[in-house]
């Protein structure tokens, strides 16, 4: 019998384990938006070097790039329920060093910043492995036909510990200050590691017998075999390339999202709030939509290509837009046609990969995407620049660029059968 299927799923949704999964998340990720807040003003209130600050947040993201593959083979080689209650376990100590730090050793600048660069670093280590384990389990805790919401109640987990993570960081900053945000956070990472201890994760786990180089010379092969895996689908393929170059060309739209508002549109840096909260509600409701449409076959793939197109004519005609409150009406469409695309997509891949190696498959996803969206927004900067801050031009050109792969996408046969079945021609042969 194929080990897929000799995985028990429950019958409902809101089971125990789920449950526990997705608060745990939240949790966690509410502690890791808080950690950044946090860090950046520490930073900046520390050594007033913007440097330093670019620094950290490149040796945050790095971590995720380089990484993310090596994660995912890890979250198909060993217990998912261990990466997650070990990871946040180990976060938790790190992130509690710290505000012992900073609380017996304040003066000691050059100390503190030296630890706090390495807790951010392996912060951003372990959530290269936390993120893949989670999307990977996510399929065997919930039934089959409830894996949309599933994926919905995921995506605005991540959307509400954004919200709840830098609001509720910089108002305790505010009134507690560095230590005293890093010693909650650090207890939150720990409530998290509690909660999922108590998770059953089904997982057929390969034998573990092979030790030293031969060990690690299988775990190579295996990070290559999902290399192979999705290169080798088509559709797949096609859908992954969507996806990242997606972030892409998202990426400078946010970056030059405050020179849109003031030097553009004329308006108080209010604005720029106001748009923001506009783009979340919008995927939240997309998010909502995605979760609550049962849609599968030929209608799933319509929903999910005029999703990216519809994307797409929005972010192309931000930049020609004057009138404030048609500006927040478009961006909350493209939010909802954006976070439809998500969670439909996470679904399809999560339906076409078998549990073995769909933490190989989300490993190099988060790869893809955590890679394109800094560089994105690096050359989004240097091009604002040299056009002397043409939004116009830019934003016309990302959504441009986004409508051309959503139609190269539809042109596919082989995109379209894979959005269709949620799987590609070859798996069903």
């Amino acid at each position: 019998m194929d080990n897929e299927h000799s995985i028990k799923r429950p019958t409902k949704l809101w089971n125990r384990d789920f449950l526990l999964l997705w608060q745990g998340q939240l949790v966690s990720q509410v502690g890791q938006r808080a950690f950044g807040l946090a860090m950046l003003f520490y930073i900046k209130e520390a050594t007033g070097s913007a440097s330093l600050m670019g620094l950290m947040m490149m040796l945050s993201s790095l971590p995720g790039v380089l990484m993310g593959p090596l994660g995912g083979t890890f979250a198909d080689n060993f217990s998912r329920k261990k990466i997650l209650v070990y990871g946040d376990l180990i976060n938790g100590i790190f992130v509690l060093s710290l505000a012992a730090l900073l609380f017996y050793m304040p003066r000691i600048i050059g100390v503190d910043v030296i630890w706090l660069f390495i807790v951010a670093m392996a912060g951003a280590i372990i959530f290269a492995f936390f993120t893949p384990a989670v999307q990977a389990a996510i399929p065997d805790l919930v039934p089959e036909n409830k894996l949309d919401p599933a994926n919905s109640l995921n995506q605005l987990a991540l959307f509400v510990s954004l919200f709840i993570g830098q609001g509720l960081g910089g108002l305790l900053y505010s009134v507690t200050g560095a230590p005293m945000l890093f010693l909650i956070n650090g207890f939150t990472y720990l409530f998290s590691s509690g909660t999922e201890a108590m998770i059953k994760i089904p997982q057929v786990i390969p034998d573990k017998a092979k030790k030293g180089s031969v060990a690690f010379k299988t775990f190579i092969a295996d990070t290559r075999e999902g290399l192979h895996y999705v290169w080798n689908r088509k559709g797949m393929r096609v859908l992954f390339l969507v996806a990242a170059m997606l972030y892409l060309f998202i990426a400078p739209m946010a970056l030059l999202l405050p020179f849109y508002v003031e030097d553009y549109l004329k308006l108080n840096a209010s604005w720029y709030g106001y748009l923001l909260m506009s783009l979340g509600v919008g995927s939240v409701l997309g998010y909502v939509i995605a979760g609550t449409a049962n849609v599968r076959g030929r209608a799933q793939s319509r929903m999910i290509i005029t999703s990216l197109l519809g994307a797409a004519v929005g972010m192309g005609i931000l930049g020609f837009l004057t009138q404030p409150y048609i500006v927040l009406g478009v961006i909350f469409l493209v939010g909802l046609l954006a976070g439809v695309f998500m969670v439909k997509a996470t679904t399809i891949l999560q339906l076409s990969s078998n549990s073995k190696i769909r933490g190989r498959v989300f490993g190099l996803l988060a790869t893809l995407t955590s890679g394109l969206a800094p560089l994105g927004m690096g050359v989004a900067g240097v091009i604002a620049d040299i056009a002397n801050k043409n939004i116009p031009a830019i934003y016309a050109t990302c959504g441009v660029l986004v409508f051309i792969l959503a139609v190269s996408m539809s042109f596919s046969k082989e995109a379209r059968d894979f959005l269709t079945l949620g799987a590609s021609p070859e798996d069903e042969k």
